[in-house]
């Protein structure tokens, strides 16, 4: 059984943000916080950790998140850099990862990835979310036992997320009924774009409720 107290959160807020201007994309101001500030929110009070996956700024990281980990190997090596970065930082058996450029995910996403999991037919090692068109790799749980099979890999210069989950047992948690939660944004254009198609779901910024 996977309960708050078996799992661990985390951000993956380790990239360049090349397609903005190399800006820190998670810092960004959406809807009247960070980027960043909405992944979170998805976290609290459901896991048991959460641990946002950095390469700069991490004293402003640190306001949104337990810890702050940096890459394990620098040179900013991608996404699976910081989902190993996190498998070997969790102190939990599960980590459940999010991109910190997707603040529309579910609230309910940490409840659904789990059930998701746990309904599946077999014993599964990670688990993906599912729009109903594509799969979300960034957006899994994983087992934390995976962290060593990682490292070989990356050892061996694997850097495709999809091609890693291919070598063990995985599922598709279908979210089907909310595609839109899952855009992401990676230019000026496309975070005006969803600012705007989203703002009447925000809350006051200074409000404590859930976006």
């Amino acid at each position: 059984m996977i309960t708050p107290q078996t799992l661990t959160g985390m951000i993956l807020a380790g990239g360049e943000g090349r397609r903005m201007g190399g800006r820190d994309k998670g810092l960004e101001p959406f809807a009247g916080l960070p980027l960043v500030a909405h992944v979170a929110k998805r976290f609290d009070g459901h896991v048991s950790e959460l641990l946002i996956n950095a390469n700069r700024n991490t004293d402003a990281y640190a306001l949104f998140a337990t810890r702050v980990i940096e890459d394990a190997e620098g040179g900013f090596k991608g996404p699976l850099m910081g989902i190993y970065s996190g498998l070997r930082a969790a102190k939990t058996s599960w980590l459940l990862v999010a991109p910190c450029d997707s603040p529309a995910l579910p609230n309910d996403l940490v409840a659904r990835m789990v059930a998701g999991i746990t309904s599946a037919s077999g014993e599964h090692d990670i688990a993906v979310a599912y729009d109903g068109e594509r799969l979300h790799p960034v957006v899994a749980l994983l087992r934390t036992s995976l962290a060593d099979d990682l490292a070989n890999a990356l050892a061996e210069g694997e850097r495709k997320i999809d091609r890693w989950y291919a070598r063990h047992s995985w599922c598709k948690v279908d979210m089907s009924d909310c595609p839109e939660t899952f855009a992401n944004l990676n230019t000026e254009e496309e975070k005006a774009r969803l600012e705007l198609t989203l703002s009447t779901i925000f809350k006051d910024p200074a409000s404590k409720e859930t976006s």
